[in-house]
């Protein structure tokens, strides 16, 4: 499958907002110079000797700002007072002057906001394409501050490609900056047409010492800078969440680029500069850009005097009397006792059905299932509501409960969606890479993986059973895949033993480990798109943050332990995006989209609460 794109005018608005400020100045096909040779002796017939540069700005202050005002006007955006009106966001959520010596980087700083899953990667793309046709600017560089977001921008160049020459007749040259590639430098500088290079601050910013090649004097760069080279080319910076890129080190090195302007892309700016465009998670919600969320809590209470254990996980409806399904302890004829779920009506007593097990013997009767309130009744007086759990229950119960939900809402959806070519993903955030994979284990099966495969089957076996005989294609679809090969873990690689590695984790960390974890979510994400890929749930670790969107994500799952707003913001934004079905077109019609998109979070009560609060708070 391709995915297809398709000029949508809230997109087109961001565009004209940053092309617009700088109208007026007049169309240069780029400016000649001769390109730094290096060090006689060391030139080679590969160097070029002629490069080209992004013109200068050649509007004054005041008609620059002119425009800016102009474009903030429209949106209702309130107006800079010069071209240094910069203010901070404090912890507090303060906003205050930002201190005199605080240096930007460049002459032109403009924020452009825009909410996750609004496509704000698609619309600085197109910006770039428009800057040189409208004013000739074709030096660009994007830097982002992960490898993740490197790598998701690279892939979004790729499979934009084609919808972009279509547009402007032209394609882009794209490139991610490697010391040990320094080749695609001369042609980034040499090129006259489009160029845009994408790099991660940790290529410029760290202490390791290839990180600092870029400032170096290189004996297979003819002795020459990286940083110089590219300076040269009065480059426009794009910087892709700039909030993430703050510390002293990349603040820094911003002016030794020599940019002709900087222009920050994020949802959540911590520095304002001059912000030319916004679209909020109001507006996003609104105009219907995103998905709605929808919640399935976990909950657990005490129960005083008895330890029975209950989980009450909702209520079935049909021709008959409503029937609660109910998660209770057994006791089999073996004589072990296990926890299995059964479909109970109105006056089951719960000491018969566990095989008159002692906790259930005083008063665990059901006396009533409301389906308005979701609740169940027993005769002793307890009231479950759907989605709680009481008794003798630990973590472990939450997460194989956590998983069972995560699944039974998967198949749900995928009933619905299935006969309109739509492939459901669900993923699932853990914490630890042998909860997915244990080496240990002769299975190399890890906790959440095993608890996976048996809730699946079972479900699996429970939809088959209750399937219409004439649903014939989802049918064959659902039984055609196993639970061993529908589920995989997306994690860093160790390349000298080749098994699955946490990624290194604190202030210090190096992403560099992460890079072979996205080779499926992020550089085939077409494939993971396709009914013929039988992957549709996903185990990632929780730093999968960020940098990855796959638009067919519906269900996720937060098998962690997070009291990070921020990082918690980042996780339910990887599933925000509009789907789109097996000809890649977008599911956006208006009249169905909410109907269709439904992003559901299933979360212990903590996170459950931040979900809630933040549906509330759009």
């Amino acid at each position: 499958m391709k995915l297809k794109f398709k000029v949508q005018p809230y997109q087109t608005n961001a565009v004209d907002a940053v092309v617009d400020c700088f109208a007026g100045q007049p169309m240069s096909k780029g400016l000649g110079y001769r390109i730094d040779p290096g060090k006689a002796d060391q030139i080679q017939t590969s160097v070029f000797d002629e490069g080209f540069k992004n013109a200068d700005i050649r509007l004054t202050d005041g008609q620059l700002l002119t425009n800016i005002q102009a474009v903030q006007k429209r949106q209702n955006l309130p107006l800079s007072r010069s071209l240094s009106d910069f203010t901070e966001v404090d912890t507090k959520g303060q906003i205050k002057t930002k201190p005199k010596n605080y240096k930007p980087g460049a002459r032109i700083n403009l924020d452009i906001e825009m909410e996750t899953g609004t496509g704000k990667t698609y619309c600085y793309i197109k910006t770039i394409f428009e800057m040189n046709k409208r004013y000739g600017w074709s030096k660009f560089i994007i830097m982002v501050p992960s490898i993740a977001i490197r790598e998701g921008i690279y892939k979004s160049f790729q499979i934009t490609a084609d919808h972009f020459t279509e547009s402007y007749s032209k394609k882009a040259r794209f490139f991610i900056y490697n010391s040990k590639r320094l080749h695609e430098l001369e042609s980034f500088s040499s090129d006259a047409g489009t160029n845009v290079m994408i790099i991660n601050i940790q290529a410029f910013n760290a202490r390791g010492a290839d990180n600092r090649r870029i400032h170096d004097e290189l004996d297979d760069f003819q002795s020459r800078r990286p940083i110089d080279v590219i300076s040269r080319n009065r480059p426009i910076l794009i910087l892709d969440e700039p909030q993430k890129m703050e510390g002293k080190a990349t603040l820094n090195a911003l002016p030794k680029f020599n940019p002709l302007m900087i222009l920050r892309y994020s949802a959540t700016h911590r520095t304002n500069h001059l912000k030319v465009h916004r679209l909020d998670a109001l507006d996003a919600y609104n105009q219907k850009l995103v998905k709605k969320i929808a919640v399935r809590g976990i909950q657990t209470r005490g129960l005083a005097g008895t330890n029975a254990y209950l989980y009450f996980e909702g209520i079935n409806i049909s021709k008959k009397a409503p029937v609660a399904r109910i998660e209770l302890e057994i006791k089999l004829k073996s004589g072990e006792i296990k926890r299995q779920l059964r479909r109970l009506e109105f006056g089951r007593d719960l000491f018969v059905e566990s095989g008159e097990l002692d906790q259930y013997r005083d008063g665990f009767t059901i006396s009533q299932i409301d389906y308005n309130q979701d609740t169940v009744e027993f005769t002793n007086g307890i009231v479950l509501h759907a989605g709680e759990a009481i008794g003798d229950v630990n973590e472990s119960d939450i997460r194989r409960i956590q998983i069972r939900e995560t699944i039974k809402a998967h198949l749900d959806k995928e009933k619905q969606l299935f006969s309109q070519g739509i492939k459901v993903l669900s993923l699932f955030f853990i914490d630890e890479v042998i909860k997915c994979r244990d080496y240990d284990r002769e299975d190399e099966k890890g906790e959440y993986a095993r608890v996976f495969e048996q809730e699946y089957a079972y479900l699996k076996d429970e939809y088959l059973s209750e399937l219409a005989i004439d649903n014939k294609a989802y049918r064959e679809y659902l039984s055609g895949i196993d639970e061993s090969s529908t589920h995989n873990g997306y994690f860093a690689i160790d390349k000298k033993t080749n098994r699955l590695k946490d990624p290194k984790v604190g202030a210090r960390a190096v992403e560099s480990d992460d890079v072979d974890a996205y080779d499926l979510i992020l550089k085939d994400k077409e494939r993971l798109l396709s009914f013929a890929e039988p992957t549709r749930f996903i185990f990632s670790h929780s730093a999968l943050r960020e940098g990855w969107d796959n638009p067919n994500v519906f269900v996720m799952c937060m098998l962690k332990h997070s009291d990070n707003t921020i990082s918690r913001r980042q996780e339910v934004g990887r599933g925000l995006r509009i789907s789109v079905d097996q000809h890649g077109e977008r599911m956006d019609l208006p009249a169905i989209v909410h109907d269709i998109n439904i992003l559901t979070v299933v979360a212990s009560e903590s996170y459950k609460d931040f979900v809630s609060g933040l549906q509330t708070e759009i």
